[in-house]
């Protein structure tokens, strides 16, 4: 329903309308259930689209293309009402992030750990780099996939994606999208206007001669890391004659803590190396890294933590269900979650759970507890260490529908 009018997507007045919703911000509701949901007009490039409000995915009804699994399943949950607020009212996300976007003085440039030591506490509610991406990533859409994008989704799509969700994030009150920069689609004839744009972009974090200094937020996608005579250089693809630098020992950490992701990365060329970095600018205007982390993706733009969920991705990639990928957030690896979700799966949803080889007491006895938590989601269940990955739960399906062929 848009103002009082209930439209279908089909109707011949349906783009004007949406146009029409834009221009004036009026929310369209959903009407999958008695109470509605309230949503909003999103324009991705040139496409208008209505997407659903942060964190209300729970408030459809699971057969609706924009219901979401509990939160409790991955690790968004413990940072929903703490590191992330979200107001009704115009359906923005308040972050409390744990770093920086301001820098006072000489400091140590840091990778961001993968791994966090020590018992989780409640209390510790802040969203590190990788759960900042890991939300964008989230918000933006680019965890879901359906055999039916196969060969759709390119840099232009994502960026509009991550853009799009940053829109919808405040940073201490001020607009996330304005400290983001993400690496508009490189084209040489129009090289130019592109690096006019950058330049006009990241024009508040040029170093000024005392004092802090602004931070930027960037989000792209590796192309190379190359030797520099002091440290190393990191190459971003669309973003040719600009590298950042990155200091040996802070080179030699994210080596350590990113091992995982670079292997995969290494291992195949469809896979994207995704960064995520705070940057500022010297005087003489070169581009210098302050905190940084990384993500592996596929070819379908999916994250993934290691092989294993590589082999569960690879999978869900070929089905015409609709599958979400789960991530991590500030979860430490030594704690379940599940790695996937078939969110319009009948008759209920399903989560798929991967029980890693080296799995102590500890992690099966939370899987356990989570698993019994919401008797509403179907589990799978996925024991690495026991042998081949179980069939998928709609495949295991089509096969007891269908006919022998023999």
């Amino acid at each position: 329903m848009i103002g009082q009018v209930i439209v279908e997507d089909d109707d011949p007045e349906f783009n004007a309308t949406l146009g029409e919703a834009y221009r004036l911000r009026d929310r369209p509701i959903c009407l999958c259930c008695d109470k509605g949901a309230s949503m909003y007009v999103a324009k991705i490039g040139e496409q208008l689209v209505i997407k659903r409000m942060p964190l209300s995915g729970g408030e459809h009804d699971p057969q609706c293309p924009s219901y979401e699994p509990p939160y409790e399943l991955s690790g968004l949950g413990p940072l929903i009402g703490g590191a992330i607020q979200v107001d009704p009212a115009n359906g923005l996300a308040a972050l409390k992030l744990d770093f920086s976007l301001s820098k006072r003085g000489a400091k140590k440039v840091t990778a961001a750990p993968t791994q966090y030591g020590g018992p989780v506490k409640n209390e510790i509610r802040k969203l590190s780099l990788r759960a900042l991406l890991h939300y964008l990533w989230h918000q933006g859409g680019l965890t879901e996939w359906t055999a039916h994008w196969a060969g759709k989704r390119h840099w232009f799509q994502v960026r509009s994606h991550l853009m799009d969700a940053a829109a919808t994030m405040t940073v201490k009150g001020g607009a996330l999208v304005e400290r983001l920069f993400v690496p508009e689609t490189f084209r040489l004839e129009d090289k130019a206007v592109i690096v006019q744009r950058r330049a006009l972009a990241l024009e508040d974090i040029r170093a000024p001669a005392s004092g802090s200094r602004k931070l930027m937020l960037l989000v792209g996608e590796v192309k190379e890391f190359a030797s520099a005579r002091s440290g190393q250089k990191i190459v971003i693809k669309h973003m040719p004659g600009f590298p950042l630098m990155l200091e040996d020992g802070a080179w030699r950490r994210l080596q350590s803590r990113y091992a995982a992701a670079l292997e995969l990365w290494q291992a195949n060329e469809a896979f994207h190396l995704i960064v995520i970095a705070t940057f500022g600018m010297t005087p003489s205007g070169i581009a210098g890294i302050d905190e940084i982390a990384l993500m592996c993706v596929t070819e379908q733009w999916l994250p993934i933590e290691n092989a294993y969920e590589q082999r569960l991705v690879e999978s869900l990639a070929r089905l015409s269900l609709k599958s979400v990928k789960g991530l991590r957030f500030n979860l430490p690896s030594a704690q379940p979650m599940a790695a996937a979700t078939f969110p319009h799966h009948r008759p209920s949803p399903v989560a798929l759970y991967i029980v890693p080889p080296d799995a102590d007491g500890d992690f099966k006895v939370a899987l356990a507890e989570m698993i019994a938590a919401r008797p509403d989601v179907e589990p799978w269940i996925w024991r690495v260490a026991e042998g081949e990955m179980p069939v998928l739960p709609v495949l295991s399906e089509f096969s007891t529908r269908q006919p022998s062929r023999s």
